[in-house]
């Protein structure tokens, strides 16, 4: 029996106008009566979901968000931390560091801001066009204070600039941290420790729900591992082939209510 629906928002509960359909939010609020979790797992700040989690009635006691790709579980009516993994500014000193020298812009990010460190000439960070939900600042990197707290890495660029960088990242690298693409242009650096799966496996554990009792629903490479995890993995049928050959299930598209269509068939009619 499914105890807990973790769902990825871009590409997955989102259409392409970033709509949550009456179709997804019915099928959702069916399930929450029948007591099961609804969870939005996303690469997004709480910020960045407010509005989703206000639509599907979420936002009150009891429910939870998982954010930075699993970096951040949250209560998210009081904001209260369940788990939390970060990167720190010998961290980001040193990952400024490979991204001028790969030529490619970098942002970091904590739970208020994103800060803006100088690009490379002529190549400005196109983060600006994905996140919306908090403010852009300046940011020195001589001045970065010794107790600073990063939830997220980013290198934002045209996707052939960015592909090319990403297969001259030393293994070194690869090995210290999480690094994902969540989009075409978007790559994210994180703690170690930090994906999808593992948020999902902190947030069952305080629950006391297992994984067998979950089902997922994503469409990137940032959802793999909470795919993976989950004793129901769903990709959507707009996901990206490593998602399919992972999931136990492949729905209908984002804009067919690939979710609606998934719930239903695994919780609603069980």
């Amino acid at each position: 029996m499914i105890k807990l629906i973790a769902i990825d928002l871009d590409g997955t509960l989102l259409n392409d106008e970033k709509k949550i359909s009456l179709n997804s939010r019915h099928a959702l609020l069916e399930a929450k009566k029948m007591g099961v979790k609804i969870v939005i797992c996303s690469g997004r700040p709480i910020a960045g979901i407010r509005e989703y989690l206000d639509f599907l009635g979420l936002n009150e006691a009891g429910n939870y968000a998982i954010t930075y790709n699993g970096g951040l579980v949250q209560e998210t009516d009081s904001g209260t931390v369940l788990s939390e993994k970060i990167l720190t500014r010998n961290d980001i000193i040193s990952l400024y560091t490979l991204s001028q020298k790969l030529g490619v812009p970098m942002n970091f990010i904590d739970r208020e801001n994103v800060y803006c460190p100088i690009p490379p000439e002529g190549r400005p960070s196109l983060y600006g066009t994905v996140m919306h939900s908090l403010p852009f600042i300046g940011a020195s990197m001589e001045r970065l204070p010794g107790d600073l707290k990063v939830n997220k890495v980013v290198f934002c660029t045209e996707q052939q600039l960015l592909d090319s960088a990403i297969q001259e990242i030393p293994e070194s690298f690869r090995e210290k941290y999480t690094l994902m693409k969540s989009r075409t242009i978007l790559l994210e650096i994180m703690n170690r420790d930090v994906d999808k799966g593992r948020g999902l496996q902190a947030l069952g554990k305080y629950l006391n729900i297992r994984a067998e009792e979950i089902m997922t629903l994503g469409d990137q490479e940032n959802d793999l591992a909470m795919i993976r995890y989950a004793g129901t993995g769903v990709a959507m049928g707009n996901a990206i082939q490593k998602v399919k050959d992972a999931a136990q299930f492949v729905t209908k598209t984002n804009i067919e209510d690939g979710v609606a269509f998934a719930v239903e068939k695994f919780v609603l009619t069980q």
